[in-house]
């Protein structure tokens, strides 16, 4: 069976975390760990949320894509991908849009893309304190222009990505659900070929 790399993406708090633990959980899909030189956030672990990187341990990787967000450098590299593709056929990561457009754009097999948007953003504030969020870097990523663009589905993205809106989990989960489903009957077609 071919790989299918899933790629999640939306702005800061429209759920992307909570979707790729969902599908790990509940369908096996791997989890490919980004790269960050953010400081690692109470409860968090190096290697399972992120591989939390100096400035100088950061610039050793072989990124697909980066960008600074925030102030703070984030990439996902060719060997995290690889190392979830070892664990299974099926493998998600959380990217801004400008790392799912790259995705989209140098990656063959296409990677399958969810956005995931709020049609009530005054909602994204609160998740963002409740999961231990500073309120000084709340209000910074707030007013950050990669935020404003994460808000809506890029052009580039447009026909590519499935749009998910996460105002209330259980109606998320059932789209989330019908996405992967999907998805496999599309490999298993694929595969019979």
């Amino acid at each position: 069976m071919a790989h299918q790399l899933i790629v999640i993406t939306g702005a800061s708090g429209t759920g992307k975390t909570t979707v790729s633990t969902y599908l790990h959980t509940h369908y096996q899909v791997a989890r490919v760990i980004t790269h960050t030189t953010r400081p690692m956030r109470a409860g968090e672990t190096n290697g399972v949320d992120y591989y939390f990187e100096t400035p100088t341990s950061f610039a050793q990787n072989h990124y697909i894509e980066h960008v600074t967000y925030a102030g703070y450098s984030y990439g996902s590299s060719y060997e995290a991908l690889d190392r979830a593709f070892a664990q299974s056929n099926y493998a998600s990561i959380v990217l801004d849009t400008a790392g799912a457009i790259s995705y989209v754009q140098q990656l063959d097999p296409k990677p399958a893309v969810l956005f995931l948007t709020l049609e009530q953003p005054h909602v994204l504030k609160q998740r963002l304190l409740n999961r231990g969020d500073e309120p000084a870097m709340i209000t910074q990523r707030l007013q950050s222009d990669e935020y404003r663009r994460d808000l809506t589905l890029p052009p580039a993205l447009a026909g590519v990505a499935t749009v998910v809106t996460n105002d209330k989990w259980p109606e998320a989960k059932r789209a989330i659900d019908q996405f992967f489903q999907q998805l496999q009957v599309k490999q298993e077609a694929e595969q019979g070929r």
